[in-house]
């Protein structure tokens, strides 16, 4: 065979050779390293994804022993989701306000528990579906705890209004058939021993004289892990019993509620506990029904509630003495209500607007002891003390602005 022939067998060879190595040589980029298909590459990040993570299995998703308004890490709850292969968990008996960080395994029923109100709220993907960032975690001020309120008169019945409406989980306990008709009328639910049980807060919403009965009633049925708190602005904590491991509490609103269908909403609410966890329960309660919480130290609880009833039950007893002093004046009672009502409201206007020294008005202001001399003079001798007291104090409060002979005329007036 000559060498041309060679040649021209051998060609097709090389050809092929050359096509070969060119499909089995990857591509070079600019650096001259081999670049890798993306696509190849997406697909094994995908593939050892799923070999490194497998579905957790049932005995991953128990949760550990609940404890209610437990010291928890705020940013407790987990962000992976539970396999759908995986078994419900079954919380383990509550117990009583320990103090400890929520272990991993609880965190799926945690969150769960957190979230049943209103989770389109915290931003919360639902359940296989991907989302751009992940969610945010769920803080303490998140949880909404199964709430019973014993007492069906005018507070439970407003506090259960207020909290039903704010997503609470609430239920209303009366023994009589009365209560419970009033807790139907509400359109709220009324509950049962069970929820009692299950309760994570129970509220008392009866007269001060029948709490301490009432909570030794409860203390001696329901599990450590419920807290009892009372709603009376004169009773300390003690009124609730020894705690023997339960956490105790007051939350006290500053309203005067003479319907159960009153709004709480832009009051005040003082409250009172040893237990961290269950103030900031009862700090997100009130936020949730729109009430400002302060503290009230217990030393002191007297003072505060008798101030309480200066501003709102003693204020009408006032507006009964000022009608009567209208009454001498021949002016009918109804008549008189309603002249005097949009008076005492511009009056409390000027104070939310001024203050106090700068939203008082009348004589004493003006330093003219001649008018409050014919005040006391014209007024019946049961209405004029009251009026000598009140005045005292309006004079402590502008006496700054008064020249000193106006001052010492009105004190003589006033002895």
């Amino acid at each position: 065979m000559s060498p041309r022939d060679s040649r021209k067998r051998s060609a097709p060879g090389k050809e092929s050779s050359r096509g070969r190595a060119t499909a089995k040589r990857p591509a070079s980029d600019s650096t001259g390293r081999a670049a890798t298909p993306r696509e190849g590459a997406s697909a094994n990040r995908e593939g050892s994804t799923a070999k490194r993570a497998p579905p957790l299995s049932a005995t991953q998703t128990k949760a550990a022993p609940r404890r209610p308004f437990a010291n928890r890490d705020p940013g407790g709850t987990t962000r992976q989701s539970v396999s759908p292969s995986a078994e419900p968990t079954k919380a383990a008996p509550g117990r009583p306000f320990a103090n400890r960080t929520t272990t991993p395994s609880a965190k799926p029923r945690i969150a769960a528990s957190i979230h049943h109100a209103q989770p389109t709220r915290q931003g919360i993907s639902a359940p296989g579906s991907a989302a751009s960032a992940p969610a945010p975690r769920a803080t303490r001020s998140t949880k909404r705890p199964r709430v019973v309120i014993v007492g069906t008169g005018r507070l439970g019945g407003a506090l259960g209004l207020a909290l039903s409406a704010t997503g609470w989980p609430v239920t209303l306990h009366s023994r009589g058939d009365e209560g419970r008709k009033r807790t139907e009328a509400l359109g709220l639910k009324a509950s049962t021993l069970e929820d009692l049980r299950r309760a994570r807060l129970v509220l008392l919403c009866v007269p001060d004289a029948e709490v301490p009965r009432v909570a030794e009633e409860l203390a001696s049925t329901l599990p450590r892990s419920v807290a009892l708190v009372h709603t009376a602005g004169a009773l300390s904590l003690e009124a609730l019993g020894e705690p023997r491991g339960r956490a105790l509490g007051s939350f006290h609103p500053l309203c005067a509620v003479s319907s159960a269908r009153d709004s709480l909403a832009g009051h005040t609410a003082s409250i009172s506990t040893r237990s961290n966890p269950l103030r900031e329960v009862l700090r997100h309660m009130a936020r949730d029904v729109m009430l400002e919480a302060i503290e009230v130290p217990e030393a002191h609880r007297a003072a505060y509630h008798a101030g309480a009833v200066m501003s709102a039950g003693l204020v009408v007893a006032l507006a009964d003495a000022a009608v009567a002093a209208l009454g001498t004046a021949g002016i009918p009672p109804d008549s008189a209500l309603r002249a005097l009502l949009p008076l005492m409201r511009s009056a409390l206007r000027g104070m939310e607007a001024r203050g106090l020294a700068g939203g008082l008005t009348g004589p004493i202001v003006r330093g003219d002891a001649g008018v409050v001399g014919a005040h006391l003079e014209a007024l019946p001798d049961d209405i004029a003390p009251i009026y000598r007291l009140l005045s005292r104090r309006a004079l402590k409060l502008v006496s700054e602005r008064l020249s000193p002979e106006s001052r010492a005329a009105l004190e003589k007036r006033l002895r």
